[in-house]
């Protein structure tokens, strides 16, 4: 299944010539400190130039070290040129809709803010990621030092990339107009990795200025048909030392699979890169998507993979928030469990409470309830099975242990604040929840050491002086990524990092998000 346009604004709410250049380095900048971003699985499919031409303007992120003491210069003013292009604005979500300010970035500088962009998310709660994708795809203006350079747009892709938000990617992509080699290369994986293999190749026919390196251009050349075209280029290449002995046989496998039928195939490069992993399913040696990148499972979701394969690949980029989560639903309940064990033992489990859910009787209900409930839980897919089904789960009547999970699957969903209203509240645990959902703790009494931290920050917030030094200088935005990872030292044990992190969230007017977050932390089981 693939996300059209108007799907990310749902997930976001619930969620050519032959060639042989030098390569250069792919980076979004380099500089000092540093490129601010790269990718190292991404196919070698196009030349990228040597040096990136800034039309005049000053690389302000790439000054030089300043070394000794007493020897250096009073700091370069960032500058932009105000009628000039500006690539770094370039969004999917408006601020009306995505509730960020337009001037997110205020007064800060490009490296600083792609450093906090480019810190590992892995371990964020389903609230927090979501808020992080927003970010990533929110039209906001440039920073201050941005220089029509796009190099903040390019961390932002990379960073979609690397979280397996492909179709967000491509569409940021599309959004910028941006044809230049390193965007290229991007939305060419994108387009092997989707399954938009023929697409990826007009494109780069049609873009006449990019160079394709000798494999992109071989594997093109195949898909369009010209197989003999295809095979003496791989001769020529590797007479000419253009391509390496073992990828020669691997592109001429890849031409000719009969000839080398009963030969070992040759191991896989070190990274993998989606142009890789193509060649190698096109030759009948696919290699498994487990270890890999997580963007890779995108190419498993499609039809030709297993099912079994499918719903491994769904439950990954579901836990990570880039797909919504009715993808899962949909491949969970589209056969017969054929065994037992991991996958299938969920599958099995969803089905009957799906079942039991569409009969409306509560007893069914209450007997499939707990038991898919443990199984998402043991997945980390509570969020998008709330989003499913906590808001019908809200008018069957339950009792005992059924009753306490759907009073908090309503919690985790959209409509937590109907959950808390309707619910009877059995103990002063989920008291205390419905009163985070409700937006009111008066009177409550937190029943452990978490829900006293998440309490601080709700009845007398206190940032850090790190947080509020950012809102003080006009950098909202890295201001909200700090919160994110303040409370992400707190999921690790560190609970002043919870009090601080939703302090911070609420002083940047993120109420809501902080509600939600408060509420995952109190409900999921995520506590290091």
């Amino acid at each position: 299944m693939r996300i059209n346009a108007t799907g990310l604004f749902v997930l976001l709410a619930g969620a050519g010539q032959l060639a042989a250049p030098v390569l250069a380095q792919e980076t979004a900048s380099v500089g000092a400190g540093g490129p601010l971003s790269a990718i190292d699985w991404l196919s070698q499919s196009v030349a990228t130039p040597a040096a990136q031409d800034t039309g005049g303007l000053p690389m302000a992120i790439d000054e030089p070290p300043v070394t000794g003491q007493g020897g250096a210069m009073p700091e370069p003013v960032a500058t932009t040129s105000l009628d000039g292009p500006a690539p770094d604005a370039v969004g999917l979500i408006a601020p009306a809709v995505s509730g960020l300010p337009k001037d997110l970035w205020g007064a800060g500088l490009t490296r600083e803010i792609a450093e906090r962009l480019t810190l590992d998310r892995a371990g964020d709660l389903p609230a927090l990621r979501q808020l992080f994708l927003t970010i990533l795809l929110a039209e906001v203006a440039a920073p201050v030092d941005a220089g029509g350079r796009g190099d903040l747009l390019q961390v932002r892709i990379d960073k979609l990339l690397a979280l397996g938000a492909l179709e967000q990617a491509a569409a940021l992509i599309h959004a910028a107009g941006a044809n230049t080699p390193e965007m290229f290369r991007r939305s060419f994986d994108v387009a092997l990795l989707t399954g938009a293999e023929d697409r990826a190749c007009d494109a780069m026919a049609e873009t006449p200025h990019l160079a394709p390196t000798v494999p992109a251009r071989i594997f093109c050349l195949a898909r369009s048909g010209d197989w003999d075209t295809a095979a003496l280029t791989v001769r020529t290449s590797e007479a000419l030392g253009r391509i390496s002995a073992d990828q020669a046989e691997l592109l001429s496998r890849f031409l000719d699979p009969d000839l080398y039928e009963g030969d070992p195939v040759p191991p896989p490069p070190n990274p993998v890169t989606p142009l890789d992993w193509k060649i190698y399913e096109a030759i009948g040696e696919p290699l498994p998507t487990e270890g890999l990148p997580v963007a890779f499972s995108y190419a498993e979701i499609s039809p030709k993979a297993g099912w079994k394969a499918q719903i491994e690949a769904a439950e990954r980029l579901t836990r990570g928030g880039t797909i919504p989560p009715n993808v899962i639903l949909g491949l969970y309940t589209e056969r017969q469990p054929a065994a037992s064990g991991g996958v299938w033992d969920r599958a099995a489990a969803f089905q009957r409470f799906e079942s039991a859910l569409a009969s409306g009787n509560p007893d069914r209900i209450a007997q499939a309830l707990p038991v898919v409930w443990a199984q998402m839980q043991q997945a980390e897919l509570e969020v998008p099975f709330a989003i499913l089904f906590g808001k019908p789960l809200i008018d069957v009547p339950l009792q005992g242990a059924a009753a306490a999970i759907a009073f908090r699957t309503g919690l985790l969903s959209p409509s937590r604040e109907i959950a808390a209203r309707r619910h009877v509240a059995s103990n002063t645990a989920e008291a205390f929840l419905a009163g985070l959902a409700l937006g009111d703790l008066t009177g409550l009494v937190a029943p452990d050491s978490m829900g006293r931290a998440i309490a601080t920050a709700f009845r007398t917030p206190a940032p850090s002086a790190e947080g509020q030094a950012l809102l003080d200088d006009n950098r909202r935005g890295e201001a909200i990524l700090l919160a994110i990872e303040n409370i992400g030292r707190g999921v690790q044990g560190d609970l002043r990092g919870v009090t601080e992190g939703l302090s911070l969230l609420r002083a940047t007017g993120l109420e809501s998000v902080a509600q939600r977050t408060a509420l995952e932390l109190m409900i999921l089981e995520r506590r290091g």
